[in-house]
Protein backbone atom coordinates (compact mmCIF):
# COMPACT_ATOMS: atom_id res chain seq x y z
CA UNK A 1 0.00 0.00 0.00
CA UNK A 2 2.64 2.34 0.90
CA UNK A 3 4.46 2.54 -2.11
CA UNK A 4 1.52 3.45 -3.94
CA UNK A 5 0.64 6.45 -2.81
CA UNK A 6 1.52 9.25 -4.98
CA UNK A 7 -0.36 12.28 -2.85
CA UNK A 8 -0.35 12.56 0.97
CA UNK A 9 -2.97 15.19 2.55
CA UNK A 10 -2.98 16.58 5.38
CA UNK A 11 -5.00 18.54 8.25
CA UNK A 12 -3.64 21.24 9.99
CA UNK A 13 -4.65 22.03 13.19
CA UNK A 14 -4.51 18.65 15.60
CA UNK A 15 -2.30 17.36 12.66
CA UNK A 16 0.91 18.88 11.31
CA UNK A 17 0.65 21.92 14.38
CA UNK A 18 0.12 21.60 18.32
CA UNK A 19 -1.22 23.01 21.15
CA UNK A 20 0.75 26.03 20.32
CA UNK A 21 -0.70 26.30 16.73
CA UNK A 22 3.05 25.94 15.54
CA UNK A 23 4.17 23.52 13.27
CA UNK A 24 5.82 20.40 14.57
CA UNK A 25 9.35 18.88 13.73
CA UNK A 26 7.29 15.58 12.88
CA UNK A 27 4.94 17.09 10.28
CA UNK A 28 8.69 18.99 8.55
CA UNK A 29 10.24 16.10 8.24
CA UNK A 30 7.18 14.10 6.89
CA UNK A 31 6.62 16.35 4.35
CA UNK A 32 10.21 16.60 3.34
CA UNK A 33 11.17 12.71 3.23
CA UNK A 34 7.94 12.27 1.29
CA UNK A 35 8.31 14.76 -1.10
CA UNK A 36 11.81 13.15 -1.27
CA UNK A 37 10.47 9.89 -1.87
CA UNK A 38 8.14 11.34 -4.98
CA UNK A 39 4.74 11.89 -3.34
CA UNK A 40 2.55 14.89 -3.39
CA UNK A 41 1.88 16.87 -0.49
CA UNK A 42 -0.75 19.12 0.52
CA UNK A 43 -2.93 20.93 3.02
CA UNK A 44 -6.62 20.11 3.11
CA UNK A 45 -7.88 22.49 6.38
CA UNK A 46 -10.89 23.97 7.91
CA UNK A 47 -8.68 27.76 8.04
CA UNK A 48 -9.32 30.30 6.16
CA UNK A 49 -6.72 30.63 2.88
CA UNK A 50 -5.25 33.31 4.77
CA UNK A 51 -4.69 31.74 7.91
CA UNK A 52 -3.24 28.44 6.08
CA UNK A 53 -0.64 30.32 4.03
CA UNK A 54 2.06 30.44 6.75
CA UNK A 55 1.75 26.45 8.30
CA UNK A 56 1.94 26.08 4.10
CA UNK A 57 5.06 28.33 4.25
CA UNK A 58 6.50 26.74 7.03
CA UNK A 59 6.52 23.48 5.17
CA UNK A 60 8.36 24.69 1.67
CA UNK A 61 5.17 23.55 0.39
CA UNK A 62 3.78 25.47 -2.84
CA UNK A 63 0.75 23.71 -3.94
CA UNK A 64 -2.95 23.89 -4.09
CA UNK A 65 -4.33 24.86 -0.70
CA UNK A 66 -7.43 23.16 -0.35
CA UNK A 67 -9.16 25.63 2.67
CA UNK A 68 -12.90 26.33 4.35
CA UNK A 69 -13.17 22.74 4.69
CA UNK A 70 -13.10 22.16 0.90
CA UNK A 71 -14.83 25.37 -0.10
CA UNK A 72 -12.11 27.17 -1.52
CA UNK A 73 -8.96 26.01 -3.32
CA UNK A 74 -6.38 28.53 -4.29
CA UNK A 75 -2.93 28.78 -5.41
CA UNK A 76 0.09 30.52 -3.05
CA UNK A 77 2.34 31.81 -5.54
CA UNK A 78 -0.39 33.82 -7.04
CA UNK A 79 -3.66 33.44 -5.20
CA UNK A 80 -5.54 32.19 -8.18
CA UNK A 81 -8.47 30.55 -7.23
CA UNK A 82 -8.94 27.12 -8.95
CA UNK A 83 -11.80 26.15 -6.94
CA UNK A 84 -14.81 28.16 -5.32
CA UNK A 85 -18.02 26.65 -4.22
CA UNK A 86 -21.25 28.32 -4.42
CA UNK A 87 -25.42 27.98 -2.94
CA UNK A 88 -28.06 27.55 -4.78
CA UNK A 89 -30.45 30.54 -5.38
CA UNK A 90 -32.20 31.65 -2.49
CA UNK A 91 -30.93 28.85 -0.23
CA UNK A 92 -28.76 31.20 1.47
CA UNK A 93 -31.13 33.76 2.20
CA UNK A 94 -33.52 30.81 4.21
CA UNK A 95 -30.51 29.41 6.14
CA UNK A 96 -29.39 32.86 7.34
CA UNK A 97 -33.20 33.04 8.43
CA UNK A 98 -32.98 29.51 10.26
CA UNK A 99 -29.63 30.83 12.03
CA UNK A 100 -30.80 34.00 13.45
CA UNK A 101 -34.31 32.26 14.54
CA UNK A 102 -31.85 29.77 16.57
CA UNK A 103 -30.50 33.28 18.36
CA UNK A 104 -26.77 33.20 16.22
CA UNK A 105 -25.06 35.39 14.32
CA UNK A 106 -23.85 33.94 10.69
CA UNK A 107 -19.99 34.81 9.32
CA UNK A 108 -19.94 34.36 5.47
CA UNK A 109 -16.62 33.67 3.68
CA UNK A 110 -15.70 35.64 0.34
CA UNK A 111 -12.97 35.04 -2.02
CA UNK A 112 -11.84 38.26 -1.31
CA UNK A 113 -8.22 37.59 0.18
CA UNK A 114 -6.99 39.93 -2.72
CA UNK A 115 -9.28 42.86 -1.80
CA UNK A 116 -7.42 42.71 2.05
CA UNK A 117 -10.47 41.20 3.79
CA UNK A 118 -12.32 37.49 4.42
CA UNK A 119 -15.83 37.42 5.51
CA UNK A 120 -19.11 39.56 5.91
CA UNK A 121 -20.92 39.24 9.74
CA UNK A 122 -23.73 41.98 10.89
CA UNK A 123 -21.91 42.84 14.16
CA UNK A 124 -18.52 42.70 15.86
CA UNK A 125 -19.82 42.18 19.25
CA UNK A 126 -20.97 39.31 21.12
CA UNK A 127 -21.15 38.59 24.69
CA UNK A 128 -22.86 36.49 27.18
CA UNK A 129 -26.08 37.48 29.49
CA UNK A 130 -23.46 38.75 32.11
CA UNK A 131 -21.53 40.77 29.59
CA UNK A 132 -18.71 38.60 29.05
CA UNK A 133 -17.29 38.35 25.44
CA UNK A 134 -17.91 35.13 24.17
CA UNK A 135 -15.74 32.86 22.08
CA UNK A 136 -17.37 34.07 19.34
CA UNK A 137 -17.06 37.60 20.60
CA UNK A 138 -12.89 36.69 21.00
CA UNK A 139 -13.42 35.46 16.75
CA UNK A 140 -14.76 38.93 15.88
CA UNK A 141 -12.52 40.91 18.09
CA UNK A 142 -9.22 39.06 17.12
CA UNK A 143 -10.42 39.10 13.15
CA UNK A 144 -11.47 42.54 12.90
CA UNK A 145 -9.35 44.15 10.58
CA UNK A 146 -10.47 41.01 7.95
CA UNK A 147 -14.02 41.74 8.18
CA UNK A 148 -16.90 43.54 6.64
CA UNK A 149 -19.74 44.77 9.11
CA UNK A 150 -23.02 44.49 7.27
CA UNK A 151 -26.15 45.17 9.81
CA UNK A 152 -28.27 44.50 6.54
CA UNK A 153 -26.83 41.46 5.22
CA UNK A 154 -29.06 38.84 5.03
CA UNK A 155 -31.49 41.69 2.80
CA UNK A 156 -28.10 42.40 0.35
CA UNK A 157 -26.07 39.11 0.22
CA UNK A 158 -22.60 39.92 -1.33
CA UNK A 159 -21.51 37.97 -4.65
CA UNK A 160 -19.20 35.27 -4.23
CA UNK A 161 -20.26 33.65 -1.12
CA UNK A 162 -18.70 30.07 -0.77
CA UNK A 163 -19.24 28.89 2.40
CA UNK A 164 -19.96 30.49 6.38
CA UNK A 165 -19.97 29.20 9.52
CA UNK A 166 -21.65 30.11 12.93
CA UNK A 167 -19.90 29.77 16.88
CA UNK A 168 -22.08 28.82 19.98
CA UNK A 169 -21.51 25.79 22.78
CA UNK A 170 -20.42 22.35 21.53
CA UNK A 171 -25.15 21.81 22.42
CA UNK A 172 -26.16 24.98 20.96
CA UNK A 173 -24.09 23.87 17.47
CA UNK A 174 -25.27 20.79 17.47
CA UNK A 175 -28.73 21.86 17.89
CA UNK A 176 -28.24 24.01 15.19
CA UNK A 177 -26.80 21.72 13.03
CA UNK A 178 -29.64 19.07 13.58
CA UNK A 179 -32.18 21.92 12.27
CA UNK A 180 -30.28 22.43 9.10
CA UNK A 181 -29.71 19.23 8.01
CA UNK A 182 -34.04 18.99 8.83
CA UNK A 183 -34.74 22.21 6.74
CA UNK A 184 -32.35 22.00 4.38
CA UNK A 185 -31.83 18.24 3.31
CA UNK A 186 -29.75 17.62 0.31
CA UNK A 187 -28.79 21.01 -0.55
CA UNK A 188 -26.38 21.44 2.55
CA UNK A 189 -22.88 20.06 3.90
CA UNK A 190 -23.07 20.71 7.58
CA UNK A 191 -20.83 20.07 10.42
CA UNK A 192 -20.14 20.72 13.82
CA UNK A 193 -16.63 21.00 15.30
CA UNK A 194 -14.49 22.22 18.27
CA UNK A 195 -12.57 25.39 17.10
CA UNK A 196 -9.16 25.11 17.88
CA UNK A 197 -8.14 28.44 18.84
CA UNK A 198 -11.65 29.76 20.59
CA UNK A 199 -13.39 28.89 23.31
CA UNK A 200 -16.43 28.26 21.35
CA UNK A 201 -17.44 25.33 18.69
CA UNK A 202 -18.07 25.82 15.24
CA UNK A 203 -20.80 24.96 12.94
CA UNK A 204 -19.49 24.88 9.20
CA UNK A 205 -21.94 25.22 6.56
CA UNK A 206 -21.05 24.74 3.06
CA UNK A 207 -23.41 23.43 -0.14
CA UNK A 208 -24.02 20.22 -0.13
CA UNK A 209 -21.34 17.94 -1.70
CA UNK A 210 -18.67 20.46 -0.75
CA UNK A 211 -16.49 18.66 2.08
CA UNK A 212 -12.18 18.42 2.21
CA UNK A 213 -12.51 14.87 0.28
CA UNK A 214 -13.86 16.67 -2.65
CA UNK A 215 -11.65 19.09 -3.42
CA UNK A 216 -9.15 16.99 -2.78
CA UNK A 217 -10.19 14.55 -5.37
CA UNK A 218 -10.16 17.50 -7.63
CA UNK A 219 -6.60 18.33 -7.70
CA UNK A 220 -5.67 14.30 -7.55
CA UNK A 221 -7.41 13.29 -10.80
CA UNK A 222 -6.30 16.70 -12.76
CA UNK A 223 -2.89 14.96 -11.57
CA UNK A 224 -3.99 11.53 -12.58
CA UNK A 225 -3.76 10.23 -9.26
CA UNK A 226 -6.67 7.75 -8.12
CA UNK A 227 -8.56 7.71 -4.32
CA UNK A 228 -6.39 4.88 -3.85
CA UNK A 229 -3.38 6.60 -4.46
CA UNK A 230 -4.16 8.79 -1.64
CA UNK A 231 -2.88 8.96 1.99
CA UNK A 232 -5.35 11.47 4.40
CA UNK A 233 -4.40 12.43 7.55
CA UNK A 234 -6.80 14.25 10.25
CA UNK A 235 -8.07 14.47 13.63
CA UNK A 236 -11.81 15.65 13.73
CA UNK A 237 -15.15 15.36 12.23
CA UNK A 238 -14.31 17.43 8.88
CA UNK A 239 -11.71 15.33 7.70
CA UNK A 240 -14.07 11.99 8.00
CA UNK A 241 -14.85 11.81 4.00
CA UNK A 242 -11.39 12.58 3.28
CA UNK A 243 -10.44 9.41 5.79
CA UNK A 244 -12.99 7.36 4.45
CA UNK A 245 -12.21 7.79 1.28
CA UNK A 246 -8.63 7.96 0.71
CA UNK A 247 -6.89 4.53 -0.39
CA UNK A 248 -4.95 5.13 3.02
CA UNK A 249 -7.03 6.84 5.96
CA UNK A 250 -4.87 7.99 8.88
CA UNK A 251 -6.19 9.53 12.21
CA UNK A 252 -4.14 11.29 14.82
CA UNK A 253 -4.15 9.96 18.22
CA UNK A 254 -5.97 12.87 19.63
CA UNK A 255 -8.63 12.20 16.99
CA UNK A 256 -12.19 12.25 17.89
CA UNK A 257 -12.63 8.57 18.33
CA UNK A 258 -15.68 8.41 15.61
CA UNK A 259 -12.33 9.47 13.23
CA UNK A 260 -10.45 6.88 14.42
CA UNK A 261 -12.86 4.18 14.17
CA UNK A 262 -12.93 4.57 10.47
CA UNK A 263 -9.32 5.13 10.04
CA UNK A 264 -6.78 2.50 8.34
CA UNK A 265 -4.25 3.49 10.75
CA UNK A 266 -4.49 5.37 14.26
CA UNK A 267 -0.81 7.44 14.76
CA UNK A 268 0.31 8.61 17.81
CA UNK A 269 -0.75 12.42 18.95
CA UNK A 270 0.98 15.43 17.60
CA UNK A 271 2.61 16.27 20.91
CA UNK A 272 4.25 12.66 20.65
CA UNK A 273 5.34 13.45 17.18
CA UNK A 274 2.89 10.43 15.67
CA UNK A 275 4.00 11.80 11.83
CA UNK A 276 7.24 10.36 12.80
CA UNK A 277 5.50 7.07 12.12
CA UNK A 278 3.88 7.94 8.69
CA UNK A 279 7.34 8.77 7.35
CA UNK A 280 8.12 4.59 8.23
CA UNK A 281 4.97 3.52 6.31
CA UNK A 282 4.85 5.76 3.19
CA UNK A 283 8.56 6.04 2.54
CA UNK A 284 9.77 2.20 3.35
CA UNK A 285 10.80 0.23 0.64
Amino acid sequence: MAQSIKLLVLDIDGTVTDSRHEVTDAARKLVLESQAAGIRVILATGRRYRDALPVAAALGLCGPLVTASGALVKVPSNHETLFRSCFEDDVLAQVLDCIIEFGHEPVLYTDSFNEGFDFYCRTLVARNEDGTTTGFGEYLQWNKQLARVSPTLCESLPEEIFSGFVMGSEGEMEQLESALNTRFSNVLSVHTIRSPRYSDWLCEIAPAGIDKWSSVLQIAQSWGISAQGICAVGDDRNDLPMIVGAGLGVAMGNARHEVQDVADHVLGGYEAGGLLELVDILTSR
